[in-house]
């Protein structure tokens, strides 16, 4: 039995959190790219974007609920707290994934569209349903479901995928392992609990840790591909190098911790900086363009 939804209840269905740093990923790849777009479009095109990364969440939700009512951080979700069905759930995902992709289409380019169609398959059913609980390399593939929001925010401009486009994927992509393994580190224990193959749950912790610092240095190295590619200047370039030698000095700490208190403190740190880093170096992206665009700064596409 369910109790009485709460429109509260089918945001956070949507995970709000989540979509918040989807859609400003996006929203950095549209604003961007190369060429312009109607206002009203752009805002429409954003709006897909939110709505079918909200889709793939409710989804994914929908999916989960066994295990999210097992673990501590996802039992008061509104599937295992019993405020919405399972088939409630299910249907609001798939209503309004094709709502999202549809609109998408119509409104700028099918590429952009099939992109967003693409990327609620691969979060839903590539990850959801077939990598989280069957590998402990879950995060490594299934992190492509969110590198491509601005990848589709870039072809709601363009209609195109470039390597401008697939460099910001790229970042993302590498940014997601040490993220999320540094989450599995201090949460080990429901992870393990729910039967979820996370990689220090299957390698162990020190593994782990070595993995985390290795994709570290490749993101920090992939975070240089903008200002290697034309479309980032000094302003990013920069924030880059700082924000990933940061990253770096976190990633490092931890592998010289144990297996105790303070690694679990060590993992918490990097993992809240890892948050604040992809949000601060697509914002430098995006205020370096906008300056090249209005003639303030030299150098970038625009």
């Amino acid at each position: 039995m369910t109790g009485e939804a709460r429109v509260e209840d089918y945001l956070a269905l949507l995970k709000p959190n989540v979509m918040q740093l989807v859609v400003f990923t996006a929203i950095v790849g549209l604003l961007v790219a190369p060429g312009g777009i109607n206002p009203l479009i752009g805002f429409i095109a954003v709006l897909c974007i939110a709505i079918g990364a909200g889709a793939a969440g409710a989804l994914n939700m929908w999916y989960d609920a066994d295990i999210d009512a097992i673990m501590s951080r996802t039992i008061n979700r509104p599937i295992p707290a019993g405020r919405i069905s399972g088939g409630e759930a299910l249907i609001f995902g798939v209503v309004l994934s094709v709502f999202s992709v549809v609109l998408l289409g119509l409104a700028t380019n099918w590429v952009a569209g099939g992109l967003l169609a693409f990327t609620i398959f691969f979060y839903a059913v590539i990850y959801t349903v077939w990598l989280k609980r069957s590998t402990s390399q879950n995060i490594v593939i299934g992190g492509a479901a969110g590198a491509f929001p601005p990848m589709v925010g870039w072809a709601a401009v363009t209609g195109t995928i470039t390597l401008e486009s697939i460099a910001l994927f790229l970042i993302i992509f590498l940014w997601t392992p040490p993220h999320f393994w540094a989450l599995a580190l201090y949460k080990q224990s429901d992870y393990g609990a729910a039967g979820i193959p996370m990689l220090p749950n299957v390698k162990g912790v020190p593994h782990t840790k070595v993995q985390i610092l290795i994709y570290t240095v490749l993101l920090a190295a992939a975070a240089m591909l903008p200002t290697l590619l034309g479309f980032a200047g000094l302003i990013y370039t920069v924030v880059a190098v700082l924000s990933g030698a940061g990253f770096l000095v976190l990633a490092w700490r931890l592998l010289r911790t144990g297996e105790d208190v303070v690694m679990r403190k060590s993992a918490r740190a990097l993992f809240n900086y890892s948050l604040g880093y992809l949000f601060v170096l697509f914002l430098a992206l995006l205020v370096d363009n906008m300056l090249a665009r209005y003639g303030v700064l030299p150098g970038v596409l625009s």
